[in-house]
């Protein structure tokens, strides 16, 4: 079952409600929450035959200096003033 039968499902359910409930408010509800699941399950058709690739953009080469200064270690305390 794809995401979009899901959704539909989901929509179908919602309606069955909205039509058994009796109160105004509440059936509102359920039959906005049904219409949220068929835009949902159209949204879902449309990325189903989406493409998208993504690759990660390249770095651009840095001048060899900035490569030093990026590799170079923090400092590590003083271990001989550490004694316990």
């Amino acid at each position: 079952m794809t995401s979009a039968d899901h959704y539909r499902t989901l929509a179908a359910d919602c309606a069955a409600r909205a039509r058994n409930e009796t109160d105004p408010a509440t059936k509102a509800e359920w039959e906005l929450m049904g219409a949220s699941y068929r835009r949902l399950a159209e949204q879902a058709d449309r990325n189903a035959i989406t493409d998208i690739v993504y690759e990660t953009p390249r770095q651009p080469a840095q001048p060899q200096a900035q490569q030093q200064a990026q590799q170079q270690q923090q400092p590590q305390p003083d271990q001989s003033t550490n004694n316990s």
